[in-house]
């Protein structure tokens, strides 16, 4: 029998064999069919907001959100370096350019050094934000709640509104996280700004395989996207069409898997928190290192765990080496974007606590259906190979 722990997979013991067997039968499984719109429908109502329209990938959701946006050629957007590289390259898509910012010690976007940015190196013209040092009109701001810690977006959206900034908020990592108090108490991560985005790739908290989801503040633009989403189609009998538009939408097989994963999110919010909390209470034990807090003033999902190599006497890469050699999956954080090929020439700002975390944290495993021995075998391996080092 295999002991191996895996990083995070999906957990599907609902009504997903049910569902997806359903749509089969009844042969929708395209991007048309009941799914879809049952899914667009209760992931509105757990969220609070009007509508959503169910897209192909969170990237998608991404790149429509910025197209809505108006971002456009020799624009730029402000984005955090410490992301995955899908949060970032939308931007491109577009024609725009990136300026890349640090982080907090959430993980999430650094709210002083971004108002630092805009008052010490732009312009605020007519209503425009201009980067002194390209000359470049400022659409927008990527706001990613990082492994389901969600931002300072109370800051966040007083410098955007301060300087006619949209926000997009990246919740691809915290679909269920929300504030507990503050000015916006109860809204969930991706509600808070014009636009939001999800994920529901095979490691997020619920999966459809692939898939993302977009939220808007304005009912209008949302309209806008599902349009987009469908390649602009005025006419779906003559095949008539008004903009340049995208092959984006979910198909129905996608969406019956979601509709199913959906109703045990809160279950499994539930059972990430207590192996949280599990995780934090056996590693206190264990010296020269920390499970990274979330922050005091949300409910997370929890969705990945991140250790924090504060004080060991070994590479972060040998640890998880050694974890992999001990049938653990871990994994690095991600390579900083602005240190990546396609981002080398871009603008930066500050980026300092960004570097320390890259080289300081392991994400190690927090499937939704990880159990207690796994946990308990996870730091006894970790404190074995500390331990190892230290003799």
């Amino acid at each position: 029998m295999c002991d191996y722990i895996p990083l995070s997979v999906p957990n599907l013991k609902g009504n997903e064999l049910s569902y997806v067997t359903n749509a089969v039968e009844e042969e929708w499984v395209s991007t048309g069919g009941k799914y879809i719109d049952i899914f667009e429908k209760n992931i509105s109502n757990y969220l609070n907001v009007e509508s959503a329209v169910a897209c192909q990938s969170g990237t998608a959701a991404l790149h429509l959100s910025l197209i809505q946006c108006r971002v456009g050629f020799e624009d730029e957007v402000i984005v955090p370096t410490l992301t995955f590289i899908a949060a970032v390259n939308p931007v491109k898509y577009c024609g725009a350019y990136p300026i890349f910012m640090d982080c907090d010690d959430s993980l999430t976007l650094d709210a002083i050094k971004l108002k630092e940015f805009c008052e010490e190196q732009c312009s605020f013209i007519n209503g425009i934000l201009i980067n002194k040092k390209s000359s470049r009109k400022i659409k927008a701001i990527i706001v990613v709640h990082v492994f389901g810690n969600l931002a300072n977006m109370e800051k966040i959206m007083d410098i955007a509104k301060r300087y006619n900034l949209k926000v997009v908020e990246d919740a691809t990592e915290a679909l269920g996280s929300y504030f507990k108090d503050g000015l916006y108490k109860d809204k969930f991560a991706g509600t808070i700004g014009d636009f939001g985005a999800y994920s529901f790739n095979g490691n997020k908290i619920i999966t459809t395989g692939g898939g993302g989801l977009i939220i808007a503040k304005e009912i209008d633009d949302l309209n806008k996207i599902k349009y987009l989403s469908k390649q602009a189609k005025d006419d779906e009998i003559y095949y008539l069409h008004g903009e340049i538009g995208f092959n984006y939408r979910m198909t129905n097989l996608q969406a019956a898997l979601g509709v199913a994963q959906l109703e045990k999110l809160e279950d499994f919010i539930q059972i990430k928190n207590d192996n949280y909390g599990l995780y934090k209470e056996l590693l206190n034990e264990v010296e020269g290192v920390r499970l990274l807090d979330f922050n005091e003033n949300i409910r997370s999902n929890c969705w990945f765990y991140s250790l924090i190599l504060e004080e060991v006497n070994i590479d972060r890469n040998q640890i998880i080496k050694k974890l992999s050699q001990n049938k653990i999956q871990t994994r690095p954080i991600w390579g900083l974007i602005h240190q990546q090929n396609p981002y080398v020439e871009a603008q930066t700002y500050k980026i300092e606590k960004a570097s320390y975390y890259y080289d300081k944290v392991i994400n190690i495993p927090c499937s939704s259906n990880l159990k207690k021995n796994n946990i308990i075998k996870v730091v006894e391996t970790i404190k074995n190979i500390l331990l190892k080092q230290e003799r």
